[in-house]
This record gives C-alpha cells, structure tokens and sequence, in this order.
C-alpha cells in the first residue's frame, strides 16, 4: 500500500514556486500501476516524482547531474517509503548508474528537457540573463563554465554554437563583439554577456530579449544537451520492457526535433532517418516503439496562463514493441 506523498501541485524549492510543466498529459502518458518500475531521468524540483510515486504504488528511479537537485529530493526519498531512488548523474548513463542498483529493466521513462525552475532562478548558477551573476551555466557543477567557453574561443567557434544551438541569425555578429569585449576584460557575469548581445541584436517584434537565443546556445554547449539527449533516447531503447511507456517534454525545437525525428524512424515512419540518428540500411526491420497519438501535444491556454514557462512546451510519447534493438544502438 502505497504511503501519502506530498501535493504534486506546487514544489518549494529555491525560494520560488515551481510548476510541473504538463503534469496530467504525462501521468496520462506515461500511465503508472501498481508494482511496475519507472525512471524520472531528470529529477530537478521532484514535481514529476511526486506525482509518479502518488499515481500508483511503484517503484520510481530518478536521475539528475546536478548535486543541488539531489540534495533537495532528500525528504522525498524519506516520504517515498523505500520506493524512491535518487540516482547521481546524467541520463544518457542510465543504463549504468540503473545497473548499480540492479535495475535492467523499466516499464516507463519521462524526460523533461533543458534547465529546471530551481536552476534559473538561482542567480549565482549564471543560467538567466534576468538576474546579475556569475556566467556558468554548468548542471553538475563541473567541467568548463559559459565564462571559459565565452573568454576562449574563437570567434568562428563562438558564431558556430551561437548559430546552430541558439538559431541565432546574428550569430557572426554576436561573436565578434564577444571577442571585441573580452579583449578589454574577461567577459566574467551574465548581465556583462547579455548587455554585450542587446547592444548589437535588434530588438525582436516579439518581446523575446536579444540575449534569449546567445545564452540558450551556450548552456547547450557547455552541458552537451543534445549529445545527452540522442544517448538518453537509445539507452531508453534499450531499458524499456515490451509495453514500456517513453515521454519526453521539450522546450525548444532543436530538442522537439531530435525526439521526433528518433521516435518517427523507430516506429516505422521515419524515412530516411538523419545524421544524428542514423537508421540501420535493412528497410524490413521491426519497429522498435509504436506511436499512439498524432504527434506533438502543447500545454493547454490555462496552463500556459498559469505558467508562462509552459509556453513552449511539446511533448512526445511512445510505446516500446517487443522488436530487438539493433547491435550498436541504430536500427
């Protein structure tokens, strides 16, 4: 009998309120029950934990690479009754850090992609542009900051990642007044990096700040999101039993567009697949996942009301088949 668990409408954490960005859509999707094993790839505030563990008396693994986002599930693993595991590290190493406690298979895994509530709204990890503090961005909390990727590249590297992981159209533009800054001193702060941006990005008819896309490219750079992601989505592959439930939440369309071009070519639908994630040359393979929607849901108006962080929200879901994955990950 599965104990009470604390409200999954509101998570304190950080000093600020956080939100689970479509919280019904993915229990809906995901469909916990009674005695199965789920992981939580991305733990963050706990919101999704919270609600898992609530929906049905499982056991619930989650993963998260950032220490702070561990040391705050502490209370939710001592509430969960022995049903919640809070594992150290990054998603796209599931398989291995689920081994360790000997776990090989899972009936669901959710995803929630991209920097959590508690992450943004902590100034001093350099994630916002919306407060004044040090330009890191790094989720573990190790490895090279913003800061050593701004201050040491090369301006043809800087225009790279701006204009590929932010989409950023002024990307060459953006790169060499970086480099032009950095030469009177260190570009060190999120408000120096952002002032730099808006001084040479025209204002955008949307109200988006200029800085918007600059700062999502480096935060992807320096935690290899989309490196993670593509690993996470095979290893998942691998984990999910026959019937096994896959939801992912994105936030941004490089993010949507990995998933969606991962989940097309396992179910058959693909084509011709792409560079990130190759399809296996023999056309008469069995389908890995079954897709079971139209496609892409978006939050509704009352969420996104309610939630301004929602707005960009899209989430996928599939179910695993009982075909085998091909040696080496791609089909």
């Amino acid at each position: 009998m599965r104990g009470p668990m604390p409200s999954t409408a509101r998570t304190e954490a950080a000093g600020a309120v956080h939100l689970p960005v479509m919280l019904e859509e993915v229990i809906a999707r995901l469909a916990p029950a009674d005695g199965e094993v789920h992981l939580d790839g991305t733990f963050g505030a706990g919101g999704y934990a919270r609600a898992i563990l609530g929906a049905a008396d499982c056991r619930l693994l989650a993963i998260d690479r950032d220490p702070a986002a561990i040391a705050r599930g502490r209370d939710l693993v001592a509430a969960s009754a022995g049903r919640l595991t809070l594992l150290a590290g990054r998603f796209a190493e599931m398989e291995a850090l689920l081994a360790e406690v000997g776990v090989t298979r899972l009936d669901g895994v959710v995803l929630d992609l991209g920097v959590s509530s508690p992450q943004i709204d902590d100034a001093d990890r350099g994630f916002s542009f919306r407060f004044d503090g040090p330009l890191d961005m790094r989720m573990s909390m190790e490895g090279p900051t913003a800061a050593d990727v701004v201050n040491g590249w090369e301006e043809t590297d800087l225009t790279r990642i701006i204009r590929e992981y932010g989409e950023e159209r002024f990307a060459r533009r953006i790169a060499r007044a970086i480099v032009a800054e950095r030469a009177d001193a260190p570009i060190e702060t999120t408000a120096r990096l952002a002032a730099i941006v808006r001084g040479v990005v025209p204002k955008s008819k949307d109200g988006i700040d200029p800085a918007t896309r600059t700062f999502q490219a480096l935060r992807l750079e320096v935690n290899d999101e989309l490196g993670e992601l593509d690993r996470a989505l095979l290893a998942a592959e691998r984990l999910l039993a026959p019937g096994g439930r896959l939801v992912v939440v994105s936030f941004h369309s490089l993010e949507d567009r990995r998933v969606k071009t991962f989940l097309k070519a396992r179910s058959g639908r693909g084509g011709g697949g792409s560079r990130h994630m190759p399809q296996h040359p023999d056309a008469t393979r069995a389908p890995s996942f079954r897709l079971e929607s139209g496609g892409v849901e978006k939050p509704g108006e009352a969420e996104c009301r309610r939630n301004p962080r929602a707005r960009s929200a899209r989430l996928r879901h599939a179910v695993r088949t009982d075909a085998p994955v091909w040696a080496g990950g791609t089909r």
